[in-house]
């Protein structure tokens, strides 16, 4: 478009000019970029000519006639034939008057207008809007049976009905048995209720509905009738469907923020992280700010809501975590808790609870921790947490610690039954029975004792004591400081080996120690047997050198190991101690600390929820989710240890609102899949569609890239799909049967066009009848549209646009 002003004595006039962007083939005056003039009118280019005025119309006759010719005159004298149109009467009416110059021979005249209510009925079909066109130029009634060739096209619009799940009913039957509390606490249903995401928000659904475009191409016709036949007739003999989904204004809205969902909650949480290094408790943050400026950004919810909580958190029917994650090779890199722990549950319920500030976070662990105290002191099973004898390091130390706490209680538990069982020692009786063994795990395959020719017996060892990353830095710092032999790594050794030589003792009583040294440690036994084994008894060998020196402290150990098996054994980890020491880090966590592990494990636990949702297998998303977790994976990385916060606050943002992106294509991925589940061809194009419209807004592309406004794209509906996109379109219930109004036919399931679209046209040949010139200006094969005419609207609003070409 290229526009001007003019000025003409004391008005001011703007002038546009609109040109088609590219050459179209037949019928493509129902392409989506066509221009509504081009469209109703059948031209290519044309001008515009209206005053700058707060009406934008003219609304004086004379003057809107007088404009118009002399802007035709204009045109004329430069030899141009575009037509131009001047806007008239009332804005509201949209109506315009225009001429066009063919050459010396022809000019056509347009004019358009509205009908803004009460529609004549006759109006409304498609016999009376036939009878309409003819009118135009058959002179009288009697001339109608005359067979006159009319070329016809049409598009249809249908809107499917938007399904409004908060003001659902139940079915009548269904309430009478029920009493008025029971109907009206009966949950709602959400379109979203089976979506992985329901259990923390529901969503608005993206997809309000689909508007599916029904094309008949250009026909001909010659009786008045046969406009019947097409108006009854099925729209699934158009020759062309195209469907459109209808999303929601969130969906295509520039700013940031105004979804809500696990994005906009994880916003909250990185401001909260931003204000952790402003305390050095949590406790801090707890204090009563009532004489202060106690804005929102700092409510915590009533203790209601936290007893709400924790029930959730420790429910009974909550039982063992099995931590079953979606495989990635960057969930592992991300550092925090599965999402189905016991922190991993707590950091999601936090994004929740209240506004997710600093303040209500500080609140709800004080009240989390307490409670996990009261299952140590009551020695019960912790909710939550893996059954497992191991602590993964590869997840964040809050819940590391939480799994030792849950393997101190359960040895704990077992240390208090075993005294309770009244246990007895019962090795110190007399000396036949310390002979006795104990604790054996079974043969060792080939291996005789030295000093008698007895089988040697595997023992029953402790496993080694559990430690969490802190504590394998600690010991890693003792060694390093004082050397293995007598720091605490050093003594980790010895309290190992202790144990194994007295389970070994215990199983093998007649065993000495060069015995434990072939089981134990083989590389420290040099066998001086021959090769071809046919060596006698007892065999020859004896100690490494290392094992041979004076002093050696494992013989000292093997000395003062008393024989036991691991059921009378000391443990190597000290439940109560460990279990202690758990509480005191969870009860003195800097406020930094739990928000940087807060952080990591919302992240992880959000997307994690989100990665289970069905979506078709759309390949462009699982790419876009691929993403999400490489770049959660890189930012999230910088967190792990004393991290500056004003650094990472930015890029923590940033990954928000990639967060945002891909949240909000997931659930329209998850939408479009469902309603059309019976078309995957066609659910994969929809959405392919709008993921390429709303990829410029994801800043993935470069930022001076323009992108439209609105999203329009509509997608071709193949034959075999038809059955499924009509199934969009349930039918009418009773309940809804009183809302229909004056049909217009062509009915879908019952249900009326949103928008009929029409174009009449006679075409002639310029040799032929009253158009015949003895100069003509082309071949004789050369048809032109002697009138031409757009009805637009539906029952109660009809707009008509004509076009009549004379001979002058």
């Amino acid at each position: 478009m290229i526009k001007r002003e003019l000025k003409h004595g004391k008005r001011v006039y703007s002038m546009e000019y609109y040109f088609m962007k590219s050459a179209k083939g037949k019928n493509s005056y129902w392409d989506d970029d066509t221009h509504s003039m081009q469209l109703s009118f059948g031209v290519d280019e044309f001008l515009m000519i209206a005053p700058l005025s707060a009406s934008g119309v003219v609304l004086d006759d004379p003057e809107s006639t007088k404009l118009l010719s002399s802007v035709a005159i204009a045109l004329s004298s430069c030899g141009s034939n575009w037509p131009a149109f001047v806007p008239v009467h009332d804005p509201s009416r949209k109506a315009y008057i225009g001429i066009q110059n063919l050459g010396t021979v022809f000019t056509r005249r347009f004019e358009a207008d509205r009908i803004g209510s009460q529609v004549p009925i006759r109006l409304m079909h498609l016999e009376g809007l036939h009878e309409l066109f003819l009118s135009k130029f058959v002179l009288s009634s009697t001339d109608f049976p005359a067979r006159v060739k009319v070329h016809f096209s049409m598009k249809l619009t249908y809107r499917t009905p938007e399904y409004d799940y908060d003001n659902e009913t139940l079915d009548s039957e269904a309430t009478e048995s029920l009493t008025e509390n029971e109907v009206a606490s009966h949950p709602k249903k959400q379109w979203d209720d089976d979506c992985p995401w329901a259990e923390w928000y529901s969503a608005e659904d993206p997809v309000k509905g689909f508007e599916l475009t029904a094309i008949w191409g250009e026909r001909t016709f010659e009786e008045t009738l046969e406009m019947a036949e097409v108006e009854n007739a099925s729209s699934f003999v158009a020759d062309s469907w195209f469907l459109h989904p209808v999303v929601s204004q969130y969906m295509v809205d520039d700013s940031i923020g105004k979804f809500v969902g696990f994005a906009s909650q994880l916003h909250l949480l990185v401001n909260a992280y931003e204000s952790s290094a402003e305390a050095q408790f949590l406790e801090d943050f707890v204090a009563d700010t009532s004489g202060q400026d106690n804005s929102k950004s700092t409510t915590v919810p009533p203790p209601s809501v936290i007893d709400r909580v924790m029930k959730d958190l420790f429910s009974d029917e909550a039982g063992n975590s099995n931590y079953m994650e979606a495989e990635n090779k960057y969930t592992r890199a991300m550092r925090g808790a599965p999402a189905d722990s016991l922190f991993g549950q707590f950091c999601l319920h936090a994004l929740w609870f209240g506004n997710c500030n600093i303040r209500a976070i500080a609140v709800l662990w004080i009240d989390f921790v307490r409670e996990i105290r009261w299952y140590w002191e009551e020695s019960e099973r912790l909710p939550r947490m893996k059954s497992s004898s191991t602590i993964d390091l590869s997840y964040c130390l809050i819940h590391q610690k939480l799994q030792m706490l849950a393997i101190c209680i359960e040895r704990k538990k077992s240390v208090s039954h075993e005294k309770g069982a009244g246990h007895k020692d019962e090795t110190s009786n007399t000396k036949a029975i310390t002979k006795v063994r104990k604790g054996s795990a079974g043969v060792v395959p080939k291996m005789m004792l030295l000093n008698t020719f007895q089988e040697m017996h595997a023992p029953y060892t402790q496993d080694a004591p559990l430690m969490t990353e802190d504590m394998h830095e600690e010991r890693l710092h003792a060694a390093e400081a004082f050397g293995n032999a007598i720091g605490l790594s050093g003594q980790l050794e010895r309290d190992i080996l202790s144990s194994d030589m007295s389970a070994f003792k215990a199983a093998n009583p007649d065993a000495v120690f060069e015995d434990f040294i072939r089981w134990h440690s083989p590389g420290d036994w040099v066998s001086e047997d021959k090769v071809d084994g046919n060596s006698g008894w007892p065999p020859k060998g004896k100690l490494s050198q290392r094992m041979s020196e004076h002093g050696n402290v494992w013989r000292k150990i093997w000395n003062d190991a008393p024989p036991l098996p691991v059921s009378e054994q000391k443990s190597l980890l000290d439940p109560v101690r460990e279990g202690e020491k758990v509480l005191h880090y969870l009860e003195t966590l800097r406020p930094q600390q739990l928000l940087e592990q807060m952080v990591c494990t919302a992240f992880k636990s959000s997307a994690g929820i989100l990665n289970k949702t069905t979506y078709g297998g759309f390949k462009l998303m699982k790419t876009k989710m691929d993403q999400l977790y490489a770049t959660m994976a890189s930012t999230l990385k910088s967190l792990q240890g004393n991290s500056d916060i004003s650094d990472l606050a930015g890029d923590l943002k940033r990954l928000c609102q990639v967060f945002e992106h891909i949240e909000k294509l997931l659930i329209l991925a998850a939408s479009v899949h469902r309603k059309l589940i019976d078309a995957p061809r066609l659910a994969q194009a929809v959405f392919a569609d709008y993921f390429n419209y709303y990829l410029p807004k994801m800043g993935t592309t470069l930022e001076s890239i323009c992108y439209e406004k609105e999203f329009t794209t509509k997608e071709k509906v193949g034959m075999h799909e038809r059955d499924a996109v009509s199934n969009l379109f349930p039918p009418p219930t009773a309940n809804q049967s009183w809302r229909k109004v004056l049909s217009m036919g062509n009915l879908l399931n019952g249900h009326e066009p949103l928008q009929r679209e029409i174009i009449f046209s006679v075409q002639e040949r310029i040799s032929n009848g009253h158009y015949s010139s003895p100069t003509p200006l082309c071949t004789d094969d050369e048809q032109i549209q002697t009138h031409r005419m757009y009805i637009s609207g539906t029952s109660n609003d009809l707009w008509v646009a004509l076009s009549v070409t004379s001979w002058d």
